[in-house]
């Protein structure tokens, strides 16, 4: 009796031994992860600490490189130009226009590269637009135009350096809205498989002074980085008016905005791969200097359809749909004199929504007649609106 209670005795004891060496271990473990964490967080804070201490390293540009491993820069922000030395390696990878960072006793310390703002990188289209020429239509003699000024220089420059002819800088088109200018240009960059910038006059319009001129100096980089390229700037009007002196800071940076565009124009070479293309619906705003030969060469009316382009530009935008036997595209285009690409477009869109409507299997006369008198109606309520 005694020996089994002494027995029950000394396993309760190696029980709670056992529990209490149990809930040792778990405390062992919490503390290993508890130091773990803190020895992550000294050695985040041991990097901060040692980055604060750093001295900042500043940006500049490479100007030109001399002899015996010189380099002529200009720091960037208060550009301030200085000659430093650099070893061979660094020397061997510089050229004019590299970017570098330099310490506060003025040496290179790495290359930095071409750092672009993230706005002129969303203007870059990544692939070469999906339009061809085939889906714009009725202009086919100011397409040969644009095409022998834009496209050919990208993709036969031989033929104009065997003849001797220096081609168009760059080409501004100009007509109605709705006519078909920013389609000739993704139709001009898919033939020419460049790639294609794309933005808009008023997004080189900033707040702040300099910001614009920078936008379109980084834009222009990008452009010969990318080569073989093409920019088109569209509703050009917004930045390149006609120069004013109203003493408003706003003029004045939109002005120096226009310069920088100008000079910046001026520098291309004239059989590079980097061509420009530009879009107004008022030409009669731009200023002369923009309009003068060496900048737009040529200046590209983009009319409104006559009556042969309406038929081949309703056919375009209808060859996906199932006609009846009795549409006539003959009478619609006698319906829509004077109106542009655009309007065409939207009078086949908005027939296929009648058809649609009344659950048809195809599009009958009366579709297209109804929607011709319903997109009309719109244009001249907004004509109404604005006049």
């Amino acid at each position: 009796m005694e020996e089994s209670v002494i027995r029950n005795a000394g396993s309760d004891t190696e029980l709670k031994y056992q529990l209490k060496l149990q809930d040792l271990e778990s405390q062992v473990l919490d503390l290993k992860v508890k130091n773990d964490e803190i020895l992550r967080e000294n050695a985040q804070l041991k990097r901060e600490n040692n980055q604060l201490k750093r001295m900042p390293l500043f940006v500049a540009v490479v100007v030109d490189l001399l002899d015996r491993g010189e380099v002529y820069l200009r720091q960037q922000g208060n550009n301030q130009e200085y000659l430093t030395h650099v070893n061979d390696e660094i020397f061997r990878q510089l050229k004019p226009g590299t970017k570098v960072a330099v310490n506060n006793a003025l040496s290179i310390v790495k290359i930095v590269g071409n750092i672009f703002d993230s706005r002129v990188r969303v203007m870059e289209l990544d692939e070469s637009p999906e339009i061809t020429f085939d889906q714009v239509g009725g202009l086919a003699k100011e397409i040969e135009e644009v095409r022998e000024a834009v496209e050919y220089p990208l993709t036969k420059p031989e033929i104009y350096e065997r003849v001797g002819v220096e081609p168009p800088k760059g080409i501004l088109l100009y007509g109605s809205p709705g006519t078909g200018k920013t389609l000739i240009a993704k139709a001009v960059a898919h033939q020419a498989r460049a790639t294609f910038i794309r933005m808009s006059g008023s997004e080189l319009v900033h707040k702040y002074i300099g910001e614009g001129a920078q936008l379109v100096r980084e834009l222009f980089s990008l452009a010969r980085e990318k080569s073989p390229s093409i920019v088109f700037i569209d509703e050009i009007d917004a930045v390149g008016s006609t120069r004013t002196n109203d003493g408003t800071s706003g003029s004045a940076e939109v002005q120096r905005t226009l310069m920088q565009l100008l000079a910046e124009m001026d520098g291309f070479d004239t059989r590079g791969d980097v061509r420009i293309m530009a879009a107004t619906n008022r030409v009669d705003m731009l200023d002369p200097a923009l309009l003068r030969p060496g900048r737009f060469d040529r200046v590209i009316s983009i009319p409104l359809p006559t009556a042969e382009g309406r038929k081949e530009i309703l056919k375009i935008h209808s060859a996906r749909m199932v006609l009846g036997k009795d549409v006539d595209l003959g009478a619609i285009v006698e319906m829509t004199e004077n109106a542009t690409g655009a309007d065409l477009q939207a009078i086949c869109r908005e027939a296929g929504m009648m058809a649609v409507r009344r659950e048809a299997r195809t599009l009958s006369h009366d579709d297209f007649v109804r929607a011709v008198r319903k997109v009309r109606a719109e244009v001249s309520t907004d004509l109404r609106m604005y006049t």
